[in-house]
């Protein structure tokens, strides 16, 4: 029997089998440098034409967001450091902090087995000591 297929069977069978479920994934964040309202204001005459504003285009600083949640919202989030590649020695590191967090904000859930961990196929998170 496969892992998804006892998965399944378990969901079914157990109407809180949702509430043990963490989800962990990555994404980017950008950082933007809005203009406040007061920055952006222009004088004008009454007849004269609006002024043109230029999109808001990414900014060159991004850095990727770590967030690991449950249904009853964010449980743990971490920023990469610049120049960090996610291979599987920073991820064992992620997770190591991910069991600490999950002890402080969800004591229900701090028992061995009481939680689940659902991520992706990216390969920091299918490497064997992961």
């Amino acid at each position: 029997m496969s892992v998804a297929t006892s998965m399944l069977q378990e969901a079914e069978s157990d109407e809180n089998f949702m509430e043990q479920i963490i989800m962990g994934d990555e994404t980017w964040v950008y950082g933007y440098d809005p203009e406040t309202k007061c920055q952006s204001s222009h004088w004008k005459y009454a007849d004269s034409p609006r002024p043109k504003k230029a999109r808001q285009v990414r900014s060159k600083m991004k850095v990727m967001l770590i967030v690991f949640f449950d249904m009853e919202g964010i449980v743990h989030y971490e920023y990469v450091p610049q120049g960090q590649t996610v291979n599987r020695q920073f991820y064992l590191q992620v997770l190591k902090r991910l069991r600490l967090a999950v002890s402080r904000k969800r004591p229900q859930k701090r028992e061995a087995g009481a939680w689940a961990l659902h991520h992706n196929n990216a390969p920091a998170h299918t490497a064997h000591s992961i």
